[in-house]
């Protein structure tokens, strides 16, 4: 075979094999049909071993607050570093897990309603959770490991400004 020909043949091939990798590629797309209804035990189930992960980080995450932190000493002459003003929240405690984790949650969920793929659901509602359980596990493991007091220490321990 010479070489043209083997070029002309090389070349179908690969039309026929680019061909069928769009068109199978265009059935996996599709919006709207794959909803929870009809694909979400599949999905479930080929990502069991993420949801077992979060499990997991769950349980690290109970044992951090069960767990006694690190109590440090605090001398007099470490009270400068912490006699900050004690300030109001600027945000309040119960908007945290509003903003953390209802409000993606919301969206993620308005995004499903508009396009109606699992895919995307599971994989946001996935990565949404993923992010604040290790935020929680390392955040909660930092604190337990330094145990340094908060910056307004004195002001907490001693409301009236006297030793």
């Amino acid at each position: 075979m010479s070489l043209p020909e083997r070029r002309t043949r090389f070349f179908s091939w690969f039309e026929k094999f680019r061909r069928m990798v769009l068109i199978q590629g265009m059935r996996e797309v599709q919006l709207g049909q794959h909803t929870v209804r009809s694909h979400g035990r599949e999905v479930a189930r080929t990502h069991m071993h993420d949801w077992l992960i979060l499990l997991l980080l769950v349980g690290i995450e109970i044992v951090m607050y069960i767990i006694h932190p690190f109590y440090r000493f605090v001398g007099k002459d470490m009270m400068t570093d912490l006699k900050y003003p004690l300030k109001e929240n600027t945000v309040p405690f119960w908007a945290v897990p509003i903003y953390s984790s209802l409000l993606p949650i919301l969206v993620i969920l308005f995004i499903y309603y508009r396009r109606r793929d699992v895919y995307d659901l599971h994989h946001g509602i996935l990565g949404l959770l993923f992010a604040l359980l290790i935020t929680a596990v390392i955040t909660d493991a930092i604190k337990n490991a330094v145990g340094r007091p908060r910056p307004d220490f004195f002001w907490r321990c001693f409301p009236d400004g006297k030793d």
